[in-house]
């Protein structure tokens, strides 16, 4: 299936894209963050991450479904 996946700040350096649409066979958003995480190189674990499905927030163990819209939040630090 054809997800499209939406990277910020830490994440989107190590991706080299805020924005891409992945082939994947990934069941759920931690099948799918495993995947990325082991091809872009991701030193942030998943529990230190939200995720979100079709702008929800959303536990990792939700199914995906095809042209379903991913985004990957780190944690964001400010003053």
């Amino acid at each position: 299936m054809k997800i499209d996946v939406l990277y910020f700040a830490s994440l989107r350096d190590a991706a080299g894209v805020a924005r891409e649409r992945v082939d994947t066979g990934a069941a759920d958003l931690g099948a799918l963050y495993d995947e990325l995480r082991a091809r872009h190189g991701f030193a942030l674990p998943a529990d230190r991450l939200r995720a979100a499905l079709d702008g929800e927030f959303a536990p990792w163990d939700a199914p995906l479904r095809d042209g379903a819209e991913v985004a990957f939040l780190p944690p964001v630090s400010g003053g």
